[in-house]
């Protein structure tokens, strides 16, 4: 199968934008050719053929030098919050409304998240990368030192993906990193976690939403999702006022003169209390947090996130990336209970 695909992919090289240069000339690629060859069993002559197709793109390192969370804060929120992704995110709640349930009861995870997870990465799965996959993935495993280790694996992960579930090594599209898919995930990463939600046998994130909904939730709890366990007769707190959900974020008050590079560390929050640091809602005092700021005009807006938002960060790396899905949750949780 892989035999035929590739002699069939050859004829693309010539269509080839000309900015791209032949991948196999990367210092590096005959050592992984063996590597792939004495480890897993590939045969040598057919990835071969694969890096003599694949491209060098010059374009994917520009784009991985400049994150969009290089941004400042409002800008970033701005593209992933708004009222259109908002509305794409209600529509697409209800219309996999009994999946999300589905995955919230066997996972822990709230349906909110997984939408506004897959909303931020892809629209809602409308836009999952115009990088072939085999380029992105070569370029940045041989030609970005500071991240090379990290994409050398996964690009054997993705040989090893693309194996496994028979893709095409060179049609496959992603982002210019190699995340895949509705939910973007790194080959790697759809190796462990991602599951067959829609019951047809079959693992496909990068065309069916439901088996999406239901890796994301599956992701995030192998991370360690903290699931909330409602307290019998209240759905929301103790007796005593104090709330028993497992938070993810909360806005809190604080003396500008905290030390904000201190305050990478979590502490308990009476430990935050006794800086003068207080969250806008009352939780057991023993309850560990980071705080974490934001500019916000003229001024700082202070947050305490707990285990579940740094859970979101294994997503991505990044308190702009966690903010944005957690905040985009609560919009389309607040617009669906609208009736939005």
């Amino acid at each position: 199968m892989m035999k035929l695909l590739l002699s069939c992919a050859i004829s693309l090289v010539c269509g080839l934008a000309v900015i791209s240069v032949n991948a196999a000339t990367l210092p590096g690629i005959p050592e992984f050719i063996d590597e792939m060859v004495s480890r897993h069993h590939f045969k040598r002559e057919e990835l071969q053929r694969v890096f003599a197709i694949a491209q060098h793109r010059p374009s994917i390192i520009e784009a991985i030098s400049r994150p969009a969370t290089s941004r400042p804060w409002l800008e970033y929120r701005a593209a992933f919050v708004n009222p259109q992704r908002i509305r794409l995110g209600v529509e697409f709640w209800k219309k996999y409304r009994l999946t999300l349930r589905r995955a919230e009861r066997q996972y822990g995870v709230p349906q909110e998240i997984i939408v506004a997870v897959i909303g931020v990465e892809t629209n809602y799965g409308e836009n999952a990368g115009t990088f072939r996959t085999i380029d992105a993935l070569t370029t940045l495993a041989f030609d970005y030192p500071r991240r090379a280790g990290f994409f050398r694996d996964e690009l054997e992960q993705y040989l090893l993906l693309a194996r496994e579930q028979q893709f095409d090594l060179l049609e496959v599209h992603s982002s210019y990193a190699g995340a895949l898919g509705i939910p973007q995930f790194m080959p790697g990463s759809y190796r462990k976690y991602a599951v067959d939600f829609n019951g047809n046998d079959k693992i496909d994130l990068l065309h069916e939403p439901r088996d999406a909904i239901g890796s994301v939730a599956n992701y995030l709890k192998g991370y360690g999702w903290i699931r909330s366990v409602p307290k019998a007769g209240n759905s929301l707190s103790h007796k005593d006022g104090v709330n028993s959900a497992q938070p993810i974020a909360m806005l809190a008050r604080a003396n500008e003169d905290v030390c904000i590079s201190e305050n990478a560390t979590p502490r308990t929050l009476a430990a935050w209390s006794a800086v003068g640091v207080v969250p806008s809602v009352n939780l057991a005092k023993d309850k560990p947090a980071r705080l974490i700021h934001f500019t916000v005009g003229e001024s700082k807006e202070f947050w305490l996130v707990f285990n579940n938002f740094d859970v979101i960060t294994r997503y991505n790396n990044s308190d702009y990336y966690a903010m944005s899905v957690f905040q985009l949750a609560e919009a389309l949780k607040a617009a669906r209970e609208a009736g939005q």
